[in-house]
Order: structure tokens, then sequence, then C-alpha cells
């Protein structure tokens, strides 16, 4: 069993759906408890003081997991609105004909919203979905001085993939090139230290596998580019003095809280920073080598049903099994042994955190063979 085990609230099942949200720690009820409802059910005056430390403590806690400074980081309610914001601050972004490289596998909102926010003369060319997104000679081939702004996952949750990201932010610096790096798929699970690899911009969220719920996204923004940034989404608490209440003045704060806006809401980032802090802590390191054990548990009992990459270094924390026709009937048996998974169009996707022990992995194999 794995040690951790008594750490999450697992409901009595076998929860293999980390890809798509984690679960909660034992301790976030009474963790919220203190940060959010105890200064505004038992304070007589009002709670601001107290509700705003918890957005410093969701930065500290950022901080932590990706070895960057605290004002790097600032709060934001999905990555969608953070890529907007983004494309929407960058003078260079916002001229006739520029262009932005993704591939084709990427989520789709991501292309939805470079679609809306970028002006209609721009080109977004796609590495098409057939080809190896984990090789760093495709995105060498893609990547040129004509490219504007490339846009990278770390990981990707239909395919079970891994960008060669060191290399893609490596060439894109050489280059002159804006990177957005998206970690929704990795943070937490993939190992990434910011000191180290320096895109213009990093956006993630807490729901997946560092187990804080939706709502408490982030943006990280590169202090070489933070100067060329000027938001079009702001609010009062972008500027540089929220309370000094001037409607004729507005400066930018200087660092990445310049991207932040209005009144922010503080119950997403109350349940986030216990989880992110707890995980910080713990260490990305300490989550990937367990789940890439138990991912060898499951590789190495099937063969070509195996459409994830085998190798550890191209592969993210989930693994994609395709049982053909006996699909369904495997799914089906799954949920009537508690066990927890999803498919997409590649096929059925697996993934074990830091709780789940060889115990849940051997069940799971156990349950499929005998459907299968």
């Amino acid at each position: 069993m794995s040690q951790f085990k008594n750490d999450f609230l697992l409901a009595d099942s076998n929860y293999l759906l980390n890809h798509s949200v984690g679960r909660p720690l034992v301790t976030l009820e009474q963790a919220f408890k203190d940060s959010f409802l105890t200064p505004w059910q038992n304070c007589g005056t009002e709670p601001w003081g107290s509700w705003l430390e918890v957005i410093n403590n969701f930065q500290l806690a950022l901080s932590s997991l990706f070895n960057a400074p605290v004002e790097q980081f600032c709060p934001q309610v999905n990555l969608s609105s953070s890529l907007t914001k983004i494309v929407m601050s960058l003078a260079s972004l916002n001229k006739p004909n520029i262009t932005i490289l993704m591939s084709e596998i990427d989520f789709p909102s991501m292309g939805f919203a470079l679609q809306k926010a970028l002006p209609e003369s721009a080109e977004i060319k796609f590495i098409d979905k057939t080809l190896d997104i984990t090789d760093a000679n495709l995105w060498q081939q893609h990547l040129s001085k004509d490219v504007d702004l490339v846009f990278v996952s770390n990981a990707y949750s239909n395919t079970g993939q891994l960008a060669p990201v060191n290399e893609v932010i490596s060439l894109a610096n050489e280059l002159g090139i804006i990177s957005v790096l998206d970690i929704a798929q990795s943070a937490g699970v993939i190992p990434l230290n910011l000191e180290n690899i320096r895109p213009s911009f990093m956006i993630g969220s807490s729901v997946k596998w560092l187990c804080g719920g939706p709502g408490a996204a982030y943006l990280w923004v590169n202090p070489e580019i933070i100067e060329q940034c000027q938001p079009k989404d702001v609010g009062w608490f972008s500027h540089e003095n929220p309370f000094e209440f001037d409607i004729h003045n507005f400066n930018y704060n200087q660092s990445a809280m310049k991207f932040w806006g209005g009144t922010p809401s503080i119950t997403p980032f109350a349940l986030a920073s216990h989880s992110i802090a707890y995980f910080a802590n713990l260490g990305a390191e300490v989550v990937r080598d367990h789940n890439q054990a138990m991912i060898d548990l499951i590789v190495d009992e099937f063969d070509t049903e195996v459409k994830s990459p085998r190798d550890k270094d191209s592969r993210s924390g989930t693994v994609i099994l395709d049982f053909k026709n006996k699909q369904t009937a495997i799914m089906t048996a799954l949920a009537k042994a508690n066990i927890s998974v999803d498919a997409r169009h590649l096929g059925m996707r697996v993934s074990a955190h830091i709780y789940n022990g060889a115990e849940d992995i051997q069940h799971f194999i156990d349950v499929v063979k005998q459907n299968y």
C-alpha cells in the first residue's frame, strides 16, 4: 500500500483519473476553514487582510514548487483567460501577419483563445497530430525566425506524451521567439525548475496532479519580458497601489501581478495553496518516480494495447490503452469494480498518483484481463 494513501480522501475507490481531477487532502477542509471561513466568521471587521494572505500563500507555494521568486507568479481564473491576457498584452503580437506555432493535439481551449485574441491576419501553424511530438528534431524543423510565438504543452492528456520542452524553449530563446509553456497536465507529476528552463510565460492549474480543485490557475512571467507586457484586462489589483483610489490614474504593478485584474476570488486559492504546499514539500520528483513505477507495472502486462510512449523520457503521468472491440466491456467491468478511468479517441486513460499503490494497479490489471 502507498504510504501516502491516508493523506487523501479516496472515497473507497480505486481512483486512476488523476489526469482529470486529483483527490483532496484529508486536511483540506480544516485548512480551508482556518484560512477562509474563520477570518470571515469570527472577525468583527472586514476579513480582506486575512484573505489576501491566502493569495500570498498561494504564490509562496508555487514559488517553492517551481523554484522561482514569488513576485513572478500571478493568480488566474483558468488557462484560457491567462493565454488571452498574454496575447493582448504584447504589442509584438498585435500587428499584422504574425505567426503562431502549436500542436494539433494541444487542448482545444488553447487554440480557441488564440484564434479570438490574435489579429485576424494572424496565422496559427499546427504541428500535425500524426507526427511524433516528443521528437526535438520535429520542433526544430517547425521553429524558424518567422514564428512570433510558440505554444508548447509539457504533457498531452490524450496521448500520454511529453514534449521536449527544454529543447523547444532553448531554441525559441535563441531565435527570439516568445514562448508559452502549458503545464496543466504536468504540474506536480513532472518536475519543473524555472531557474533552469526559462520560457517567456508559463500557465498552469491546480485541479489535476496538484489536487487543489478548479479555479486556481496561475501565470508565471519571465522578468526579461515583464516590462513589455501591457495587459488590457486590468482592475484595481493590477495597479501598483490598489488602494490609491484615483480613478484618473492607473500605473501597472511592476511584477507579474499586473495581470491580476479586479476583485479576486479567494476560495479556490485557499484550497489550492494548501495542496500545492503539500506537493512542494513532498517534491515532484517523488511523485514522478512513483507514477512511473506504476506505469511500468501496467505496460509490462500489455503489448500492442499500449498506445502511449514506453520510453520514460517521452511519457507523461498517463498511460493510454486500447483494447479494440473489448474496450466497452472492459470499461463497464472496471466501473463495476469501482475502478475509475476514462477514455478518449486513442484509448483508455489511466493515471496513478502518489496515493495509488501497486495493489491498486494489480486490481486494475486483474479486472482488465478477466474481461479481455
